[in-house]
């Protein structure tokens, strides 16, 4: 019997991490209304004022925009497919599924886009690979086609998705368990809402379905099978999820996190001082008891030989936090291998060009690495479906490589100084001018990439025959 509602001990454990760095992530609202969590309270400080600093509270969201900045920088020449062997229509439908992946309309690009995002932030997301479901059975393929049962899709799920899996010795796996919770309206008419969970099931050959609806006024709402099956990659003995995992050196926000914890909770501090400092308190020197009212709306009474005079702070300990933030904010950058975008010269330090560009080669590299991996767990999707689809094409994929830190003339006056080299090599031209079309038209459908290759490609055969 299947223990649909049981979670991992590894999801219990890391739950509450996911949600904070979601929240890291996210900031604004969200991060505003969950504050308490991450501000820290003073040893014996009062509910009242702890209560007020959490109202007060703001975040400066490095992390965000850093890895914001990683994410919109290696996607922003969109990867090419290339296809080796196979039929026409099985190169059609690759093309298709660059453009619409998600019968949502999300390029290809876009939803990997996402889920590297996603990554950046959780460590890992995950992809299911699925079919439409079928009333009946098609006789043959050419019915399943026009039916279009055959058209495979893309389904993302976030890391908090994922409650229950088992792994095998080589770390794949043997089944697991998806969750999904949405909040739905019962009618138009009506204000009453309902929760209902979806739990999907799938191991190396079937699927299962699970629902529970709850608060359509049954006490005990039960969890239901609606559904049962083979999955779309029961033919190939696998679970059809894919995971796009970074390990510890990619997994930016697990380095960062709590370095921007520490400067959220010192900037908040510096900035409570900051405005009780601009309230100076009242300080009375006299030898006789005092308890008169002091305030704004109230006169004091001396009598002859007391002083009257304001206590408010020196600066210098506002001073030592302020550069202690910045400290922190170079930190963050620095962890994320981008320490020449933190702004060090407006904190004093001084940084030689020599040292600027190392960093920004390793920014660079970073990159690439970042580009290897996503192109890696891209290739095992689409290969993935290509075998669930028995179309026998080999496919490869560029791109994500050329980033969008050198300009595009840079590149093609390199491109133009080879060409001049006279190098009598067909396959060398021909890959020296497919890379410059791609990146320069890397935003066009992947069916007018297909055309402009294989135009490429007969140009070149054209003006060798002739020689």
């Amino acid at each position: 019997m299947i223990q649909i509602d049981q979670e991992h001990p590894d999801y219990r454990r890391l739950a509450p991490t996911w949600a904070m760095y979601r929240d890291l992530y996210v900031g604004g609202q969200q991060f505003k209304a969950h504050a308490a969590n991450y501000l820290t309270r003073r040893q014996k400080e009062p509910l009242e004022v702890f209560g007020e600093r959490v109202t007060r509270a703001f975040y400066e969201n490095y992390i965000g925009s850093i890895i914001d900045w990683y994410s919109s920088t290696l996607f922003h020449c969109e990867p090419s497919l290339h296809y080796d062997g196979g039929l026409e229509p099985g190169r059609q439908f690759l093309s298709e599924l660059q453009d619409n992946c998600d019968r949502r309309g999300t390029t290809l690009s876009s939803f990997f886009q996402e889920c590297f995002r996603n990554a950046l932030v959780a460590g890992r997301s995950h992809i299911l690979i699925d079919f439409p479901k079928a009333t009946k059975a098609p006789a043959n393929r050419a019915e399943e086609d026009e039916s279009g049962l055959s058209r495979a899709f893309l389904v993302p799920f976030q890391v908090e998705d994922v409650i229950n899996w088992s792994k095998d010795e080589a770390g794949c796996y043997e089944w697991v368990v998806i969750r999904t919770k949405v909040e739905k309206q019962l009618d138009v008419t009506s204000s009453g809402r309902v929760a209902e969970t979806i739990w999907r099931y799938y191991d190396r050959t079937s699927y299962k379905t699970f629902r529970r609806v709850e608060g359509s006024g049954e006490l005990n709402a039960s969890i239901q099978l609606v559904g049962e099956g083979l999955h779309a990659l029961a033919n190939q003995h696998r679970v059809p999820l894919i995971d796009l995992e970074a390990n510890e050196s990619c997994w930016l926000m697990n380095k960062a996190a709590h370095l921007q914890l520490e400067h959220f909770n010192k900037s908040n501090a510096l900035g409570w001082a900051i405005t009780m400092g601009l309230f100076a308190m009242p300080v009375i020197y006299s030898d006789r008891e005092w308890n008169q009212i002091v305030g704004e709306s109230y006169f004091i009474q001396l009598a002859p030989g007391d002083r009257f005079g304001w206590a408010e702070p020196d600066g210098k300990v506002h001073q030592i936090a302020a550069n202690h933030l910045e400290t922190l904010k170079e930190e963050i950058y620095r962890v994320c291998y981008l320490s020449q975008a933190s702004g060090e010269s407006a904190s004093g330090h001084s940084q030689s060009a020599l040292s600027k560009q190392l960093d920004f080669k390793l920014t660079q590299e970073i990159l690439c690495a970042y580009g290897v991996w996503v192109k890696g767990v891209m290739r095992r999707v689409l290969e993935a479906i290509t075998v669930a689809r028995q179309d026998d094409i080999k496919v490869s994929i560029s791109g994500l490589d050329e980033l969008d830190i050198s300009d595009f003339a840079s590149e093609l006056q390199q491109a133009t100084n080879l060409l001049a080299l006279g190098i009598e090599s067909a396959t060398f031209k021909k890959q020296v001018f497919e890379r410059l079309a791609l990146k320069y038209l890397s935003d066009v459908r992947q069916e007018t990439k297909d055309q402009i290759v294989s135009e490429i490609e007969a140009q070149i055969n054209s003006q060798l025959e002739k020689k």
